[in-house]
């Protein structure tokens, strides 16, 4: 909390110092304007984590020191929280009309304030990781994108089995942090390939044993292209397991049933039934029912056999069906 800077706009003197020092007691950092153009003015200087402003102020009031603030786009998610004596409906309204945060009236306890202010700064954070992860992900979408793009034979791959996984993930009851993981590992599954050589990714006739093992090294430096970032730790071992099987016959491990990690089976179902149903320089693409009646067959022998019933239960929901629609 000590961190958090709270920019206090107000024109009473009395009022201002008296929320000043409420907050520095409770351990906030606090910068104070005593009007709109004031605020501005202090907010080019440095950037508070949350605003406390009045409405009626000379030179630039409440409103329209809210409408400068929300027109920069650095400063639009800032909460901002009005505290004001004017408690017409009217003006009410049109505080939460702006799109402000909150609405206090004064007189307000402190204990009305500080909860505010602590819900407000916590909303914000939330939302701030929420917008990181997204950024995340759709950074490592685009270089899984990338490295797609070295095979022609794979366009919407990756979009298709980090939707598949995250379904079966659904079908299983994982909770979200599960299902973070999960999607960081199928969106990555395939980076290892990064280092095939490209002729071998786009080759139309059978690879030789050299070339096989080249492909068959790709979960292996994938994992090893990671395993330094702390926020895809939880991706590793599926980005290298997705190839292992149940009955101990894949790789690179050759590891058997339990052993394998579960998002990796997971993936590892997913992956198997995009390949299938994708047009490949080795194989024709199978239809999706094909592809779904080879799933079932190899359960309890390549798939683990509570993968593989999730998988059927998103077919039989018709949600792999749409995946599928929506990416053709």
């Amino acid at each position: 909390m000590a961190t958090d800077t709270i920019l206090i706009v107000e024109d009473n003197d009395v009022m201002r110092a008296g929320l000043e020092e409420l907050l520095a007691l409770e351990g906030f950092s606090v910068t104070s304007a005593c009007d709109g153009l004031d605020g501005l003015s202090k907010m080019e200087q440095s950037l508070p984590d949350l605003i406390l402003a009045d409405i009626a102020m000379p030179e630039m009031d409440g409103f329209e020191f809210f409408n400068a603030v929300r027109a920069r786009p650095d400063w639009i998610t800032i909460p901002f929280v009005f505290l004001t004596a004017r408690a017409e409906t009217v003006d009410v309204i049109a505080g939460k009309n702006l799109g402000a945060e909150d609405y206090l009236i004064k007189p307000v306890s402190n204990k009305e304030l500080l909860t505010t202010v602590r819900s407000r700064l916590r909303r914000a954070r939330q939302l701030e990781m929420a917008q990181l992860k997204q950024a995340y992900q759709a950074s490592l979408t685009a270089l899984a994108r990338a490295i797609e793009l070295r095979d022609r034979y794979t366009g919407g791959h990756i979009e298709r089995v980090t939707e598949y996984s995250i379904a079966i993930g659904n079908q299983l009851g994982w909770s979200e942090s599960r299902l973070e993981a999960l999607r960081y590992g199928a969106i990555l599954h395939d980076i290892g390939k990064i280092h095939i050589s490209k002729s071998i990714l786009s080759k139309n006739t059978e690879l030789n044993e050299t070339e096989i093992q080249e492909i068959r090294n790709h979960p292996r430096i994938g994992s090893e292209m990671i395993r330094d970032i702390p926020y895809l730790s939880g991706a590793v071992e599926i980005i290298k397991h997705h190839h292992e099987r149940w009955d101990g016959g894949g790789y690179p491990d050759g590891l058997e049933g339990e052993e394998i990690p579960p998002g990796a089976r997971i993936v590892g179902v997913a992956d198997a039934f995009d390949a299938m149903i994708s047009h490949r320089p080795y194989s024709p693409a199978h239809s999706m029912e094909e592809a779904f009646s080879e799933i079932k067959r190899c359960q309890g022998a390549q798939y683990d056999p509570k993968v593989v019933s999730a998988f059927i239960q998103a077919w039989d929901a018709r949600i792999i069906q749409a995946i599928v629609k929506a990416h053709q």
